[in-house]
């Protein structure tokens, strides 16, 4: 019972911070500039929007290759 209540808190703590943790109220319109980020590819190396200013990129999400559906 104890380990359930502690499980239970532990849960709605984490929850608690994670929606309070990199939360913006962003919201872009066509044609608006896109806010400036930094990812990491697939060899760990960082790339920062920046970095291509004047460029055209195309940023394509891949979720795990082994997610449902």
């Amino acid at each position: 019972m104890k380990f359930i209540f502690i499980l239970t808190i532990s849960i709605i703590v984490l929850f608690s911070f994670s929606s309070l943790v990199g939360k913006t109220n962003i919201e872009l319109k066509v044609g608006d500039q896109a806010p400036s980020f930094e990812l990491k590819d697939q060899d760990k190396k960082f790339h920062k929007l920046s970095d291509y200013f004047g460029q055209k990129i195309v940023l394509y999400y891949f979720p795990k290759a082994d997610t449902p559906g």
